[in-house]
């Protein structure tokens, strides 16, 4: 598998991991000679620069940068911590799905690749038209798609699965993200799971198992996404 220009880290749930997931699948990429930058859809509940651009770029281990401070890798920060429509609407605006389009069209005449995470789950409302799934269908970006093994898990991320499989939308990679204490029973069964529906929608990709991160303290044993991913 060839690197993409664009991958789309989302989630099954708000809360899951995906900012953690974005930042260090860039920090992989980083590692492995790749000019990378990530992108958020949408920030809400924050003023100024995304608090999760900041928290991806502690993750990488470099600064904020010049394209965070201008607004290009989070086209819209929302005061209000709701769902994007909603938030939208409450600062007297309409999220325009293009706008989210030309910025990441202008990162990749600088970068290589583009690590786009994405806002709650996938039938999360944008604006009154359209969902992030039904821009993600659009976009036809390949999905890193970020689970946890509590419970109800298993029925969103084959929710998840049987949503990206009608839209023709790939997804290369399952992370687990095993926040917090976990069954290990729970754990296995799972990633058996999950790996039999991957296969069944058709995909070829990974379940990868993600450690608990302490962001201020990221060392070199974190998942190689990059190779995996290829």
């Amino acid at each position: 598998m060839a690197l993409r220009k664009v991958y789309c880290v989302t989630g099954i749930d708000t809360d899951v991991g995906k900012t953690v997931v974005a930042g260090l699948m860039a920090r992989s990429f980083i590692k492995n000679g790749i000019n990378v930058i990530t992108q958020k859809i949408v920030q809400t509940g924050c003023k100024g620069i995304s608090e999760d651009i900041i928290c991806h770029r502690q993750l990488m281990g470099i600064d904020v940068l010049p394209e965070d401070v201008d607004g290009l890798t989070c086209p819209y920060c929302f005061s209000v911590p709701s769902s994007p429509h909603l938030a939208a609407g409450l600062d007297k605006s309409v999220i325009d799905c293009d706008k989210i389009k030309a910025a990441t069209t202008k990162l990749l005449r600088q970068f290589e690749c583009v690590v786009l995470e994405g806002v709650g789950g996938l039938s999360v409302p944008l604006n009154n038209d359209m969902t992030v799934l039904d821009y993600l269908e659009r976009e036809q970006y390949p999905l890193v798609l970020v689970s946890s093994s509590r419970l109800g898990s298993i029925n969103h991320t084959l929710n998840a699965l049987e949503l990206a499989s009608k839209r023709n939308l790939e997804v290369v990679a399952i992370v687990y993200n095993l926040i917090g204490e976990t069954d290990p029973r729970i754990v296995k069964d799972s990633r058996v799971v999950f790996q039999r529906f991957l296969k069944r929608y058709g995909f070829t990709s990974n379940v990868i198992n993600l450690p608990e991160v302490n962001i201020s303290t990221v060392g070199n044993d974190i998942p190689d996404f990059f190779n995996v991913l290829q």
